[in-house]
């Protein structure tokens, strides 16, 4: 039986797997064009599957002889050339023996080089210029994880691949790839050999195009599912699929780790239908668990450039300069954000639910408090108890937190986010919407009482920026309860800037706007 992959590259025949996520019609002219040109995206996307189909059909179609090898090996011994590169030209062998085992030609230049003493930082430009020089067709070399390679090594590799590119074809390789999660532009390499800090655009200034394999479309989603229910009878409604794809955005691992979740893990009976609901279920258990493609992207919060965008994302407006445009695309290239002309946003919504969480996590080991100590005697949560005590946390904690947080200007968001997801985690649910440029977080707490009775409760979040944000946060708050069918709803406005006192910045009244009841809430 195949299933969902989640771990490693897809092997089509253990796993569901979309074809065609490639431009090949592109690449093969870039080949035919001797061209040098980069493929990447977020770890996890497919890349290497995707890659390692194309190599192979390119070896049957004839015309070239192409080859797949991974350096991450090479990692290990950092900026050391000495040892990294003989580790690299080691993986070049294993890779031409599993893939083009009759490269005889190969195998005796591999041998020869080993007993002379070509310098490390030749070895790469001399085994590829001897092997093309042999070889009855143009080799194609696909090289993957190059950017995990790190600072003298990878400037090495970088250099030796474009010493021989005035060689091509007949003395070095006809056409190359690159392979990472990062744009070769974006690298910023440090040298300890020359003391200074080399741009991966001026190390491989040959590059003539820069390729991005694209999440899965609604379409591909539909048919990675429906091989699952043409395989073992079991259906997913319609529902069902749109909530994979509204959820996961079509990130192949997302995709593949929610469908694994619900089919082989919470519904292993195929005569049951995969509904949206345990789905829903599955999600939540992926959040939890934090897989390590979910870890992964947790531990890249605290890169610099990394928290600079996401605090001006969760913020809602850009009040950072270190946050360049350069870190924009950065945190793109890593999957965490997508960007449009006008916005930027977090990629999906599991990834929108995770990020918070995980930041917030460290503030929320440290509350007290209980859903029970919440909730009425009918079974409604009572907003006004949980939001007089934050209130009071928040004046007695903020300060000495916020100074300790990476994340300056979401800080306040972050630390309501932890209180609230404490209290809600014993009975409902929490919608988060932000973005770059909205100015606020919206929240849409959902909690079932008794008899069925469902609260549908409003947050919106705001830092104080002058005059205006009471006003905007009304109109804000008013128009997100009447799309959310709200049953109440809750302003909470943070003084960010001195020279207010706490006395001054905490109060609670009503307002009212077109019609809505609003708790106005100064922290």
């Amino acid at each position: 039986m195949r299933k969902f992959c989640i771990a490693g590259p897809v092997n089509s025949a253990d796993h569901y797997y979309v074809p065609g996520r490639l431009n090949e019609k592109e690449i093969k002219e870039l080949i035919e064009d001797k061209k040098y040109f980069i493929l990447h995206a977020p770890r996890q996307s497919g890349k290497t599957t995707a890659i390692l189909n194309f190599t192979k059909n390119l070896n049957t179609d004839n015309m070239y002889t192409a080859l797949y090898v991974n350096i991450e090996g090479g990692q290990a011994l950092r900026g050391n050339i000495e040892k990294a590169l003989p580790v690299i030209l080691q993986e070049f062998a294993t890779r031409v023996r599993e893939q083009l085992p009759e490269q005889t030609a190969f195998f005796e230049i591999f041998e020869n080089l080993k007993k002379e003493a070509v310098p490390a930082g030749s070895l790469l430009t001399t085994l590829l210029s001897r092997w093309c020089a042999q070889s009855e067709k143009p080799i194609v070399l696909f090289i993957d994880e190059i950017d995990c390679l790190v600072d003298d090594t990878l400037i090495s590799v970088l250099r030796q691949l474009r010493a021989g590119y005035d060689k091509r074809p007949k003395n070095f390789p006809q056409s190359l790839c690159l392979i990472g999660v990062r744009d070769v532009r974006d690298y910023m390499i440090w040298s300890d050999i020359e003391q200074k800090s080399i741009l991966g655009g001026s190390a491989f200034n040959i590059k003539s195009k820069s390729l991005v394999i694209a999440d899965f479309t609604i379409e591909q989603t539909k048919e990675l599912l429906s091989q699952h229910t043409k395989e073992t009878g079991q259906k997913f409604t319609d529902d069902a699929i749109a909530y994979v794809f509204e959820q996961t955005q079509g990130q192949p691992w997302l995709t593949n780790a929610l469908a694994y979740q619900a089919c082989f893990e919470d519904v292993t009976d195929r005569s049951i239908t995969i509904t949206k609901e345990i789905l829903e279920k599955a999600r939540e258990i992926l959040i939890k668990r934090q897989d390590t493609h979910l870890d992964v992207l947790i531990n890249r919060l605290n890169e610099p450039r990394v928290c600079a965008v996401i605090d001006a994302i969760i913020n809602g407006t850009s009040e950072r300069p270190s946050a360049t445009d350069d870190d924009f695309k950065y945190v793109q290239d890593l999957g965490l954000i997508k960007i449009s002309p006008t916005n930027m946003w977090i990629s999906n919504p599991i990834y929108k639910e995770i990020l918070p969480r995980a930041l917030s996590d460290k503030f929320q080991k440290y509350m007290g408090g209980r859903s029970v100590d919440y909730v009425k005697t009918d079974g409604k949560l009572d907003m006004h108890k949980l939001m007089e005590k934050f209130s009071e946390f928040f004046r007695q904690n903020a300060d000495i937190w916020l100074q300790e947080s990476n994340y300056v200007e979401s800080g306040p968001h972050l630390i309501f986010f932890a209180f609230l997801q404490r209290i809600i985690n014993g009975g409902g649910t929490i919608h988060r919407e932000y973005a770059l440029g909205r100015g606020r977080v919206d929240l849409l707490v959902l909690w079932q009482g008794i008899n069925n009775k469902k609260q549908r409760i409003v947050i919106e979040l705001k830092i104080w920026r002058g005059e205006k944000a009471l006003e905007e946060g009304l109109m804000q708050t008013a128009g997100y309860m009447d799309i959310s069918d709200a049953t109440e709803g809750h302003l909470v406005i943070f003084y960010r800037k001195p020279g207010k006192s706490w006395s001054e910045k905490v109060y609670h009244r009503i307002e009212t706007f077109n019609g809505k009841t609003i708790d106005v809430w100064g922290m």
